[in-house]
């Protein structure tokens, strides 16, 4: 059950990062968003076929995701996930150094990862006092950095730590019952995770938005996994081939989200127009 459920987190992954690719081409293009005009700029967005695409296939990748997180524990399904930011490199033309390195410690760390599905041990369905002070944390950080950080870096940060808060809510609720509860939290953490990635997708490239959003949403719940739902890796070699699997998803995110604008060299053709946002 846990391989179907990484086998659901990945396909998931590639829709969901392949939808912020459409979304950041799209939404990079288009006139000033803001939040003044909440429906002004929704309607924007949704008139771009391209946009809608993306955002649409995005929502049945969170779909695959959910049910992934139903048959394996957050910790591997986050792993699994980081690997689509390979996905948000598609289409940029002659790869970076620091991308290319990224998208390959990306796939080693998968490779690891499957080594390491042997022996799980699964954990428990959290404490709910404990997941609500996880999601009040990431809240507030995500504020302080919108309120004083404008960059699009800043933005998709402050977005994959949100949806990082959602995720760790996601796998809450999913135990059922009153853990149910936590069904309106994920839904408002994933809203102001979109409304903040849209903003950056006007403000940096591809990679330096939708890759550090990625890079916080895989990197945060890995640790809220073992922290909060007592996903321990299993003993030896195994344990270790997945410990090293998620430092190396983590490195290759980090890599992928490097600004790489040469100086004196033109933005690439995903970059926000000057006139954008």
């Amino acid at each position: 059950m846990i391989a179907l459920g990484l086998g659901l987190a990945l396909v998931g992954a590639v829709l969901i990062d392949g939808g912020y690719a459409l979304q950041h081409a799209s939404a990079s293009r288009l006139p000033r968003l803001t939040l003044r005009r909440p429906l002004h700029s929704l309607l924007l967005l949704l008139r771009s076929g391209r946009w809608s695409l993306g955002f649409f296939g995005g929502l049945v990748g969170w779909a695959l995701y959910v049910a992934a997180l139903k048959l394996a524990p957050l910790s591997l399904v986050q792993a699994v996930s980081a690997t689509g930011v390979a996905v948000l490199a598609l289409g940029l033309g002659r790869l970076t150094r620091s991308e290319l390195v990224g998208i390959g410690a990306a796939l080693v760390g998968l490779a690891l990862l499957g080594l390491s599905l042997g022996s799980h041990v699964s954990g428990s369905s959290g404490s709910a006092v404990a997941v609500t002070v996880w999601v009040a944390a990431s809240l507030l950080f995500a504020g302080l950095v919108a309120a004083f950080r404008r960059s699009g870096a800043a933005l998709g940060a402050a977005a994959g730590v949100l949806y990082a808060a959602g995720d760790v809510a996601t796998k809450a609720a999913v135990g059922g019952g009153p853990r149910l509860g936590f069904v309106p939290v994920l839904l408002a953490c994933h809203g102001l995770a979109f409304v903040f990635l849209q903003l950056s997708f006007q403000r940096g490239s591809r990679l330096a938005t939708a890759g550090l959003a990625v890079l916080c949403t895989n990197a945060l719940p890995i640790v809220a996994g073992m922290a909060l739902f007592d996903e321990t890796p299993p003993p030896g070699a195994q344990g270790v081939a997945r410990l090293v699997a998620f430092a190396l998803v983590v490195v290759g995110a980090v890599a992928l989200s490097r600004p790489v604008p040469a100086p004196g060299a033109a933005p690439r053709a995903e970059a926000a127009p000057s006139a954008g946002r």
